[in-house]
């Protein structure tokens, strides 16, 4: 499994980049091939950003360019800048069992 982590610093509505990615970004991601989730996370003070697995990183990297063109065509009056871009191999999973 392969994390892609999104963070952008400087966002004028970190609720209305959600809505947006959520509706636009993440059916995207959901037709991308190895896709597994995405997340997106609100750290206050026009901080923000996404987690998205991936089943390798291949398929990662792949969507990853997809998801930077939807971000600047779609986001750009709410953010500021390019996001940081952290990417890695998971390398442990603990998750509840219900």
């Amino acid at each position: 499994m392969y994390l892609v982590i999104r963070k952008f610093t400087h966002m004028s509505s970190v609720a209305e980049a959600a809505r947006r990615a959520e509706s636009g970004l993440g059916q995207l991601l959901k037709q991308s091939p190895g896709f597994l989730g995405y997340y997106v996370f609100d750290a206050g003070d026009g901080v923000g950003g996404s987690v998205t697995l991936f089943e390798s990183k291949e398929a990662a990297l792949a969507a990853n360019e997809k998801a930077l063109a939807w971000i600047r065509g779609s986001l750009v009056d709410v953010i500021n800048g390019e996001p940081e871009i952290t990417m890695g191999e998971v390398l442990a999973v603990v998750s509840a069992v219900k």
